[in-house]
This record gives structure tokens, C-alpha cells and sequence, in this order.
């Protein structure tokens, strides 16, 4: 009977094990690719992996032909939820203890390792930033920006050494603005505003405007395409399956023994 219990017990780790992680941070914004305050505008065949909401305002345009693989949120409770978590968010990410200072640097041509990051007001990315997760799981990135957020053309984060469940976040005092091409990673949560220019990409996270406009033109942006590790972890029916052998192999075994023992 021990063995069995046991047994069962493996078999709770190994399907628990297997599930992602939630993003307890943002909350009710954590499914959403795009979320607006005042309005969402799109021009071109943008495509959100993802949700697509706005709260309070009420004018979403440009879609189609931009192309939500998602649910749209236009003024309903769901959207309003997720914009009070996001604003939850902000605040958490903006009253964490200030880590690396990086007032007056570019970021690009930076190679930085998970914490806290802060620029006192503007932070620009003109070239390539890369964060080295070291292999590292459930370690994050986080970057509290004082005023704006700009990046220049072409430029983009690189993300190596990953491990399970990382994340990179971005606090912007104002407004963010991702130069045309621009491949992003991580989430932006912007007390203002938010525009992608065009060809811009945003992968594992999304485009956060708490008091204003998220306007775009031909993104793509992917709440998950996550770079993870290349440790092969057991998918569900497979981690199921290998429990539910253990649990048969240990009845026969106690049923075996016992019959053994009389």
C-alpha cells in the first residue's frame, strides 16, 4: 500500500511539474497582447497571439485587417479587470528596490543578468541588448523607466541561456516607442501610451497602456513565444502515462509480496 501511495504521490509532482507557471504579476492582463486606455488603432495585417482590449475608451480600429488570435475586450468587464491589474502591476514593478543604474546608457551593446534595472528618465535601445538568464528558472528582468522608452530601427533584445518560466518586464513613466523593425521581448506596462512603428515585433509579453493609446502598423505581437531552455520536460499525457505505470507496477508488486507472504 506504501508503494501505491507513493506512487500516487510521483504522480501529483510529475503533472504539476509539467504545468506552466501562472504570471501571478500581471493578473488579469497577463492573457492580453494589446490593451488600451483611450483607443487601439492599427493599420496593415498586424497579428496578436493573444487578447485584445480596451477600457474606458471606445474606439478600436483596424481590425481586420490586423488579425486577433484571441478574444477581443472592447469596454467589458474583462477589460476593465485587466487594466486594474496592470495598473497593480506598474505599481508593484515600480516600487521594487531600484537595482542597476543605467541613467545616460544606451542599452544596446549591453549584456546584463537577471534583476533590477533603472533610468532615471529616458532609455534608449539603438542595436542589440541582451540578458542572459545563465540558465537560470523563474528569474526575471525588470526595467523601471522614468520617463520614455525608445528604440531605434532594427534594433532588438536577445535573449540567451534561458531557463523555465522567465519573464522581462517593462515600466515606462510615459510612453514607449518601438522603432520600425524593432524585435522586442518581455512586456511593456506604459502610464501613457505605446506605438509600434512599422514591422515592429513584441514576443513573450505585450503591449500595456494604462492612460492612453496603443497604436500600431503591420506587429506581430505574441503574448507567448517564450525562448525556453532545451531541457526536455514530459508533457502532460506523457508525465500521466509514466505515473499510471508506476501506480499498476506497484499494485503487482503488493499484490505479488502479499500473495507471497501467506
Amino acid at each position: 500500500m506504501k508503494m501505491i501511495e507513493r506512487a500516487a504521490l510521483l504522480l501529483c509532482f510529475l503533472t504539476v511539474s509539467s504545468l506552466s507557471y501562472a504570471d501571478t504579476i500581471l493578473g488579469a492582463a497577463a492573457s492580453f497582447g494589446v490593451l488600451g486606455a483611450s483607443t487601439v488603432t492599427n493599420t496593415g495585417p498586424s497579428v496578436i497571439n493573444g487578447d485584445l482590449g480596451l477600457y474606458a475608451g471606445t474606439s478600436i480600429t483596424g481590425f481586420p485587417p490586423g488579425i486577433v488570435n484571441g478574444t477581443t475586450h472592447d469596454g467589458d468587464d474583462d477589460a476593465m479587470w485587466a487594466q486594474a491589474d496592470a495598473l497593480t502591476a506598474y505599481n508593484s514593478l515600480a516600487g521594487m528596490a531600484p537595482g542597476g543604474d543605467l541613467t545616460g546608457q544606451d542599452l544596446g551593446g549591453l549584456t546584463l543578468t537577471p534583476g533590477g534595472y533603472t533610468f532615471d528618465s529616458s532609455a534608449g535601445l539603438t542595436g542589440t541588448l541582451t540578458l542572459d538568464f545563465q540558465g537560470l528558472s523563474n528569474q526575471s528582468f525588470v526595467f523601471q523607466i522614468g520617463s520614455t522608452l525608445t528604440t531605434g530601427s532594427a534594433s532588438s533584445v536577445l535573449v540567451i541561456n534561458p531557463g523555465e518560466n522567465d519573464s522581462v518586464y517593462w515600466q515606462v513613466g510615459s510612453s514607449a516607442t518601438l522603432g520600425t523593425t524593432t524585435a522586442f521581448y518581455g512586456t511593456i506596462i506604459a502610464d501613457a501610451s505605446i506605438t509600434l512603428d512599422t514591422g515592429a515585433t513584441i514576443a513573450c509579453g505585450g503591449a500595456l497602456a494604462l492612460t492612453g493609446s496603443v497604436t500600431m502598423d503591420t506587429n506581430t505581437i505574441s503574448v507567448g513565444a517564450c525562448t525556453n531552455s532545451d531541457t526536455d520536460t514530459p508533457e502532460p499525457s506523457s508525465a500521466l502515462l509514466l505515473a499510471a505505470g508506476l501506480i499498476a507496477g506497484a499494485a503487482w508488486i503488493a499484490r505479488a509480496r502479499a500473495h507471497r507472504d501467506r
